[in-house]
C-alpha cells in the first residue's frame, strides 16, 4: 500500500500528515501452479454470456436488487458520493480509549509530517498530557472510516474503526455456576502464568516451519514434521485444575 498524504483537521488547524501502515503481511508467498507442468495459473475475467475474456475498462459495478438484475454504477457515479473529507482526517471529539472495546479496532497506521511541524508536536503533547485518544472519520480508498489517534513514542497512530454493523457480538455470558474452590485454583492458576506482554519473544511458528522447509527443499532434504505433544483430555474440572498448577 503507497503512503497517503493527508491532514488532521483539529478545529482551524491543518496538520499535513503522510500515513503509513504499521502492519506487514508476514506470511510466505506462494503461487499457484499446473501439477503437470508447472506453470503459473493466470485469472482471466471471463462473461459466461458473450462467451470471452473482458477487459478491466469494460467491468463496471453493479447491484443486485432482484435475481439476475442490477442497478449499475459508474466509477465517476460513485466518486460523486464520497464524504467531504475524503482528503482529511477529521475530529470529531476526544474520548478514553479504555471506553472503546478493542473488538472495534481494524488497522493501525503511523501518521508522520514530512518535515519537522510545530501543530504536529502540539498536538502530540497535548494528546500525551490530556490522555484523550482522539475520534476522527476520513476515507482511505474508497472506504469511509471511524478512527482514533493516539501519541505513541514514535509519534501519532491512526487506528481505524469496524462499525457496530460489522461486529456480531454474542450474548452476554450467564452467571457463573462454578464452586468457590474451583474459582480459588482458576485465579491461583491465573496468577501463577502471569507475565508481561514482550513482542520480542513472540514468533510465528508456522512461517518459520515453512520458511525452514523451503530451505530444506533446496538443499535436496526432506521436509520434517513437527512434533506435537499429546495432551490428557481431562473431564473433570477441579482435577484438570488442581493437576495445571502442578505441572509447570
Amino acid at each position: 500500500m503507497p503512503n497517503i498524504h493527508s491532514n488532521i483537521s483539529f478545529g482551524l488547524v491543518n496538520i499535513p500528515v503522510v500515513m503509513n501502515p504499521l502492519i506487514k503481511d508476514n506470511d510466505t508467498s506462494f503461487n499457484q501452479l499446473h501439477k503437470k507442468c508447472l506453470n503459473r495459473i493466470h485469472y482471466i475475467k471471463y462473461c459466461d454470456h458473450c462467451k470471452s475474456e473482458v477487459k478491466e475498462k469494460d467491468i463496471i459495478k453493479g447491484y443486485e436488487y432482484e435475481k439476475d438484475r442490477y442497478l449499475t454504477f459508474q466509477k465517476e457515479e460513485l466518486n460523486k458520493l464520497k464524504p467531504e473529507n475524503e482528503k482529511e482526517i477529521e475530529i470529531v471529539s476526544f474520548i478514553d480509549i479504555k471506553d472503546i472495546d478493542p473488538i472495534y479496532f481494524e488497522r493501525s497506521y503511523v501518521l508522520e509530517t514530512e518535515k519537522t511541524s510545530k501543530a504536529y508536536n502540539l498536538f502530540c503533547e497535548a494528546l500525551k498530557k490530556a490522555k484523550k485518544v482522539a475520534l476522527a472519520k476520513t476515507v482511505i480508498g474508497s472506504k469511509f472510516y471511524y478512527c482514533i489517534l493516539r501519541f505513541a513514542s514514535y509519534g501519532i497512530v491512526m487506528t481505524t474503526l469496524f462499525f457496530k454493523e460489522e461486529v456480531m457480538l454474542p450474548d452476554d455470558l450467564k452467571n457463573s455456576n462454578s464452586s468457590e474452590k474451583e474459582l480459588e485454583l482458576a485465579i491461583k492458576l491465573i496468577e501463577e502464568r502471569s507475565g508481561k506482554f514482550e513482542p520480542d519473544k513472540y514468533q510465528d511458528e508456522y512461517q518459520n516451519n515453512i520458511r525452514e522447509a523451503i530451505s530444506d527443499k533446496l538443499d535436496g532434504k526432506k521436509i520434517k514434521s513437527v512434533k506435537k505433544r499429546n495432551k490428557n483430555q481431562i473431564n473433570d474440572l477441579m482435577e484438570a485444575l488442581e493437576k495445571s498448577l502442578k505441572k509447570k
